[in-house]
């Protein structure tokens, strides 16, 4: 069984989304703040994480540094009241795979969890390696070292 965490401040997000993750068939952990899901994530290994970006104690965007800092590679969903195009670019610069503005549905949920699903992985990886080489062209290699390293993370999952 796939373990998820959910991290997030606000408990009606975190029982909605622990719900309708636990009828998908997935095993699912809460952390109300950054520091509890850095030691959760320090502790534990997880096959994919719902992130807050406005988080008490520490933002989601500097846990999502840190936990890629520890060199994990858990793909890592970013759920936000607060979308800004600066903070999407940040946090898929550092490997986020989605941007899921809050309020969302069960139903958008499950559209997410499809996306990642293995065919479409394949084609992300793709889209993946032609922004990398573009972002090479363009001198922008630490931002393509950052969309390879998710793309072989993505490959070496796919084989698992």
């Amino acid at each position: 069984m796939k373990k998820i965490l959910v991290v997030d401040d606000t408990k009606n997000i975190r029982l909605m989304l622990s719900k309708c993750l636990e009828l998908e068939g997935y095993e699912v952990k809460t952390a109300i703040d950054g520091k509890e899901a850095l030691e959760l994530i320090a502790s534990l290994s997880f096959d994919l994480i719902f992130l807050d970006i406005k988080l008490p104690e520490i933002r989601g965007t500097e846990v999502l540094k840190r936990i890629r800092e520890m060199g994990v590679g858990t793909p890592v969903i970013i759920i936000t009241a607060y979308a800004t195009i600066k903070n999407a670019i940040e946090c898929t610069n550092m490997g986020a795979v989605a941007y899921l503005q809050k309020p969302f549905t069960a139903e958008k949920i499950k559209s997410v969890l499809s996306a990642m699903s293995p065919v479409n992985a394949s084609s992300k990886v793709l889209g993946y390696l032609k922004q990398s080489e573009e972002l090479i062209r363009k001198g922008k290699l630490s931002e393509a070292s950052a969309l390879l390293k998710e793309a072989t993370f993505m490959l070496e999952v796919e084989k698992s």
